[in-house]
């Protein structure tokens, strides 16, 4: 986390994409793919040239309340921006890799206007879009961080109204991670219908209690 932190978040990946002749350029994340329980979220966001936009970076080195600020400053400054997501039943089928690129995809399609180079996170995605993955994208673009920032704000909220569906579970603190809370929630509870359950705590609890 020390190394991520001295990372700078900048447009020059997006200054370079402009150089090869792009004009919309969508940066593009995931947030879930660890956790245990409920959809994988995917964020694309394209973003004005030159645009500034103070504090932006990884979502995971920012605190709750900053990235709620942040995600409305993004959605009032970008061109656009869409959502996709992978639900927890595609994830099992799948493998959550390819359940994330089939939501980062989804995301993709829906942007409007469509992109000409994608920034991804540490990804390759299958479309003939001409893209770059980048190693700590979401620490070193701006693209990438915002998309990251939005997606996970969008799946926070979604947590949390399954926290009221599912209030045994903590969903609300933990976001479907494997926390020592939700663990100990699997072992008394058992998983629920929206658990992952090709992801080993899951099943190890569907194994000692089955499924509710």
């Amino acid at each position: 986390m020390r190394r991520l932190r001295a990372l700078v978040c900048s447009d020059r990946h997006e200054r370079e994409a402009r150089k090869q002749g792009a004009v919309a350029i969508a940066g593009v994340d995931e947030v879930g793919r660890g956790a245990l329980f409920g959809p994988v979220v995917a964020a694309a966001v394209i973003l004005p040239e030159k645009v500034r936009l103070r504090g932006v970076r990884d979502s995971k080195q920012l605190l709750p309340e900053e990235r709620e600020r942040l995600d409305a400053v993004i959605r009032s400054r970008a061109v656009a921006i869409t959502i996709g997501f992978a639900d927890a039943a595609t994830i099992d089928a799948i493998n959550i890799r390819r359940a994330s690129h089939q939501a980062m995809l989804a995301a993709i399609a829906q942007l409007s206007p469509q992109p000409d180079f994608l920034l991804i996170d540490a990804e390759r995605l299958d479309t003939p879009c001409m893209q770059k993955g980048i190693i700590y994208g979401d620490s070193i673009s701006i693209s990438i961080a915002a998309a990251s920032i939005v997606a996970k704000v969008y799946r926070d909220a979604w947590m949390r109204a399954y926290h009221e569906e599912y209030p045994q579970y903590g969903f609300a603190s933990h976001k479907g991670y494997g926390t020592e809370e939700h663990l100990r929630a699997l072992a008394e509870h058992g998983p629920c219908p929206l658990h992952r359950t090709t992801f080993e705590p899951v099943r190890r609890a569907m194994e000692l209690r089955g499924s509710c």
